[in-house]
């Protein structure tokens, strides 16, 4: 077993319980581990026998586009998307972090993680 991992994607998005916040946005910054069994691709060397490592960015990046009020369910649908789409990944933990979240001090992030 294998841990595919693609750490630091960067989003401007627009979620948030704030109205502010859905109309001006703000940063978010999303690091994902992917337990997957990468034996076959380890002796063929074909893309087709791993996950596609662009694939999984352009999912992250199309669910990142739709508004939510909380990390929690911007977490939850983009782990449903990967297990729908790469039945092949075994386990995910999923890590986002919103960078200068509005609440009254400085800070530099709040984040979420969720796996299954």
């Amino acid at each position: 077993m294998s841990i595919i991992s693609i750490e630091g994607m960067e989003f401007f998005a627009y979620h948030g319980c704030f109205t502010e916040e859905q109309i001006i946005g703000t940063k978010f910054r999303i690091d994902l581990f992917l337990e997957v069994n990468t034996v076959d691709a380890e002796q063929s060397d074909n893309l087709s026998d791993t996950v596609n490592y662009q694939e999984v960015f352009m999912l992250v990046k199309e669910e990142m586009k739709i508004k939510s009020k909380l990390l929690e369910h911007v977490g939850r649908r983009i782990i449903d998307k990967i297990k729908l789409q790469f039945p092949e990944v075994e386990k995910a933990r999923i890590k986002i972090r919103k960078l200068n979240p509005p609440l009254g001090g400085k800070m530099d992030f709040v984040s979420l993680e969720l796996e299954y």
